[in-house]
């Protein structure tokens, strides 16, 4: 029976195979003759929708690539120690995102993307400025970072006994415990110089802005002696950066998330890096980690390693305690390191002449003044403009990813004590459009007009025009002069560019510190489109028509920039107007120039 089924199967398949030309010209035929069915409006719109959907995930990835080719090739700038071309490279990447036309904040690719292209941005940039190739000092590893290296000595009856009697007599708004685990750190911080040395230079930072925490905890209801986590996590160091997790800022909040209590991230300033916001937000959130576990040491422990973490930790295991989790080990090295630290730190810092910390001097509290700018301008202008340095507008301005203000966003520019009165002053003679570009400088006895052109690199013969500088009307010590310089001059000569694909004109203009109308009226455009490969003129010698004048404070009892502001605990001083930017640049020059003429003309 079963070779007669397999011999019939046999011959139907090869009727089947047989007939197979002839059904499929039937078939053939009677479609030809049937009409193609039509495809339903429901249909329609999910071919439209798909497309689009398609076309969304497209330009999506475009931007990415491009991006990411920036990015790349800013990192191959930096390894080679070619720090403004990395920058050039870094701030393309940022603003071919910014200025895509999409949204990145309801885009998860986008803002997935964003994130950590600013994450990587700023870990690099941070540790050039932590390698010294910045304006900021070298900063200190904070201890917690190499936990599981420290070694720690056997217990000394000694030295526990000793610590027992001083909490006897050891006020602190935490509830400070003693054990194996806090001696340990006790006698680390006492007995290896490097950690001794960390502790020190902590307690001496801790100057800087010990008024202005305190009041910030006092505000928020939270114990006046979290002020020394802040050792625990940054040795009070705003620019501190964990290149491992991304974590930064003096209280080491992580690039995601930071936002949900109100740190601004974009491609200008990451206000992790702002001492006094991000302590705003470190007390919210220790505030709220408290109410979440009722326990001080739980709420610590639940910074540090997440409260999802911790919360986990303590159901698997049942205990609401760090220290039963701690001995059960279920913490990992870093958070069982974190809370004995901490303690171990109070403890000695309440206790300076039993540790060896008597000598330390406490730095002073930073002061400065607060101006809001919602226009571009060049940190070294602001120097210029207050009478101080670089390094310093760079010192009370950590959150600030780049050596200039972002262009229409509001940012609170700090200024060195006393001198917001005459940033202001000056400011005016500056037209708005080359603030990231112009330069100001107050004249030295025995200098000369060619000398400061030379060290601003600048020309003598625009300066002198810009400022009513004459033959009969030389420059005399004290004068103020406006310096005008030609866009991106001033720290690579560049008066050309060759566009890139995905460039418009706002990028352009945005990447050297110029206008879209000054890009349209230098290269004789009509759009804002731009074809790659050709190249284009970002820059122009500065051509001030004859008669104007902008001499500011010609003579020798001009008014210097003087000190005496406000530190982190006052209240921040309004920001300053920003002038409409469909204003032209020469309009703004023209006005400047000529009331600073009437003020100033001898």
């Amino acid at each position: 029976m079963a070779i007669e089924r397999h011999t019939s199967f046999l011959r139907r398949r090869t009727l089947a195979l047989a007939c197979a030309p002839v059904l499929f010209a039937l078939a053939h035929s009677l479609a030809a003759q049937t009409p193609a069915a039509q495809p339903t409006a429901q249909q329609q719109a999910q071919a439209q929708q798909l497309a689009a959907s398609q076309q969304h995930a497209q330009k999506v990835q475009d931007i990415i690539d491009r991006a990411e080719k920036s990015y790349k090739s800013g990192v191959d700038n930096y390894n080679n120690n070619r720090l403004d071309a990395a920058r050039q490279d870094f701030d393309f990447a940022v603003d071919t995102m910014l200025s895509s036309g999409m949204d990145l904040k309801t885009d998860p690719q986008l803002s997935d993307e964003f994130d950590q292209l600013l994450s990587a941005i700023n870990s690099l940039e941070i540790l050039a400025l932590k390698q010294g190739n910045g304006f900021s000092p070298t900063l200190d590893a904070a201890p917690i970072d190499a936990a599981s290296d420290v070694t720690f000595p056997p217990a000394d009856p000694a030295l526990l006994g000793r610590v027992t009697n001083e909490l006897k007599t050891t006020t602190s708004d935490l509830p400070l415990v003693l054990n194996d685990y806090v001696a340990g750190w006790i006698s680390v911080f006492s007995n290896q110089p490097k950690y001794h040395g960390y502790l020190k230079r902590s307690l001496e930072r801790a100057g800087k802005y010990k008024e202005m925490i305190s009041k910030i905890l006092r505000d928020n209801g939270v114990p006046q002696d979290l002020i020394y986590q802040a050792i625990t996590e940054s040795g009070f160091q705003p620019q501190a950066l964990n290149r491992s997790s991304g974590a930064g800022g003096m209280w080491q909040f992580m690039p995601f998330g930071s936002g949900t209590y109100g740190l601004v991230r974009n491609g200008y300033f990451d206000e992790r890096f702002d001492p006094e916001k991000s302590t705003i937000a470190y007390a919210k959130y220790m505030k709220y980690l408290y109410a979440q576990f009722g326990d001080w040491y739980l709420a610590m422990a639940a910074y540090d390693w997440g409260p999802g973490r911790v919360q986990h930790l303590v159901s698997r295991t049942g205990y609401a305690d760090y220290w039963e989790l701690y001995r059960r080990g279920g913490l990992p090295a870093e958070t069982k390191a974190y809370i004995p630290g901490l303690i171990a730190s109070i403890i000695m810092a309440r206790n300076p002449a039993q540790y060896g910390l008597t000598d330390l001097v406490p730095d002073a509290p930073v002061l400065f003044d607060t101006v809001t700018t919602s226009y571009a301008i060049d940190l070294r202008l602001v120097a210029d403009l207050t009478g101080s340095t670089v390094p310093e507008i760079v010192a009370l301005n950590p959150a600030l990813l780049r050596l200039t203000t972002p262009r229409d966003i509001p940012y609170d520019l700090h200024l060195p004590q006393g001198t917001r009165d005459a940033y202001l002053d000056r400011l005016k003679e500056i037209p708005e459009d080359n603030r990231a570009s112009w330069r100001f400088h107050v004249v030295k006895e025995g200098e000369t007009l060619d000398q400061i052109a030379l060290s601003l690199h600048a020309h003598s013969a625009e300066i002198a025009t810009a400022n009513d500088i004459t033959p009969g009307k030389p420059i005399e010590d004290g004068d103020e002069l406006v310096i005008p310089i030609s866009a991106y001059s001033s720290s690579a000569g560049q008066q050309h560019y060759t566009v890139r694909r995905g460039d418009t004109l706002v990028t352009v203009a945005d990447r050297f510190g110029v206008t879209v109308e000054q890009l349209r009226t230098w290269n004789r455009l009509s759009s804002n489109s731009v074809t790659p490969g050709r190249s284009i003129n970002v820059a122009e010698p500065v051509r001030l028509a004859p008669g104007y004048s902008s001499r500011s404070r010609r003579g020798r009892n001009s008014t210097r920039a003087t000190r005496g502001g406000r530190s982190y605990a006052s209240t921040p001083a309004h920001g300053t107007s920003s002038r409409s930017h469909s204003r032209s640049s020469s309009a703004a020059a023209t006005s400047s120039r000529t009331s600073a003429k009437k003020r100033h003309a001898r």
